[in-house]
């Protein structure tokens, strides 16, 4: 995790949304719910999808659904999905090229962890501790009590009206071009 990227901003705030659904939704309703990046969403769920964070449903009311209950993804999880788990550190072991050591650095400036890599693995332990300490269900609480009571609903009248205004597209035709059929 060398940068928590805007990656996995992006896929809490779809995962967010998509722990108050009781239906499936696409990514790119997700994206233009949000104002962000049809393509970027796109590109973040199937990695979520391969750590079974969702699933996806296929079809005109095909979408993605969590995989697992809120309470039971932590932040860590979405993380590590999303960004791979990558140390917070590479240590580079500069310790070892010493001007003053030539080309045979002495035992006692290369023995055990390096320092500061022992400072950067205690601050990742300790942020991967934090992350994996909350949960979808705690951040969507925080969100929950911040929103008025009727934005909930409001989301979900939102989401369903865009599954609905798909299937009443006709699939792989421009209504504008069929013919008219004059009635008698």
């Amino acid at each position: 995790m060398a940068h928590v990227t805007v990656s996995v901003e992006y896929g809490l705030h779809s995962l967010l949304w998509l722990a108050g659904s009781a239906m499936p939704v696409s990514s790119r309703d997700l994206a233009e719910f949000q104002g962000i990046s049809p393509s970027f969403v796109a590109k973040i769920f199937p990695k979520l999808e391969k750590a079974g964070i969702v699933r996806a449903s296929e079809g005109v009311h095909g979408g993605y659904l969590l995989a697992r209950k809120p309470g039971d993804i932590t932040i860590l999880d979405v993380v590590d999905a999303i960004e791979g788990e990558k140390p917070l550190f590479d240590c580079q072991e500069i310790r070892g090229r010493c001007a003053l050591f030539g080309d045979r650095p002495p035992g006692w400036a290369t023995a055990g962890t390096c320092a500061i890599h022992a400072v950067m693995l205690r601050a990742e332990k300790a942020m991967r501790d934090s992350l994996a300490s909350q949960t979808l269900a705690d951040v969507a609480g925080i969100v929950d009590r911040k929103a008025p009571a009727d934005f909930s609903n409001d989301v979900r009248d939102w989401l369903g009206g865009r599954i609905k205004s798909r299937a009443r597209k006709p699939v792989g035709r421009d209504p504008s071009s069929q013919p008219k059929i004059d009635k008698p």
